[in-house]
């Protein structure tokens, strides 16, 4: 219970952040990604502000010798770029340039009924629901392939 509880409070910490940096309005992001037109530095900030929490409060969490709601730390350990990731950075790219949001300030944004918002987080989920179904297919075909071996 304890871990909900805590991933509840990061989450409204995140989700207020969002709300208060303005980065929940599609109209900054795009105007951050937008380097030929009228650019708009404000997300820098905000990406800097976190990258210097994130390093701050990491070196001290990590020596400790566990999390506080869970029996070991789980950070992943690999270092590959994999065709995978790669396409799948460049499919988020392109989601968040095309659509002004990120999954997080997406779902922040929906709370304010905005319909460019709902459309994107709903698009969100059919990729998601998507990808999940492609992957349970190629893992039957791998399963059959192996037993017919």
């Amino acid at each position: 219970m304890n871990r909900f509880v805590a991933a509840f409070i990061g989450g409204l910490i995140f989700a207020l952040g969002l709300g208060v940096s303005g980065m929940t309005n599609a109209n900054k992001v795009i105007g951050f990604l937008n380097l030929a037109g009228k650019w708009d530095p404000s997300l820098a900030f905000v990406m800097l502000g976190a990258i210097g929490v994130h390093l701050l409060f990491y070196r001290v969490i990590v020596r400790r010798t566990s999390p506080l709601f869970s029996e070991d730390f789980h950070i992943p350990s690999r270092r590959d770029m994999t065709p995978k990731l790669i396409i799948g950075a460049a499919l988020f790219g392109v989601g968040w340039g095309t659509g002004g949001f990120c999954p997080g300030p997406g779902l922040v944004s929906v709370t304010g009924f905005g319909l460019d918002a709902f459309v994107f987080v709903s698009f969100m989920l059919v990729g998601m629901i998507f990808q999940k179904v492609v992957q349970r297919v190629k893992q039957k075909i791998e399963t059959k392939q192996e037993a017919a071996c």
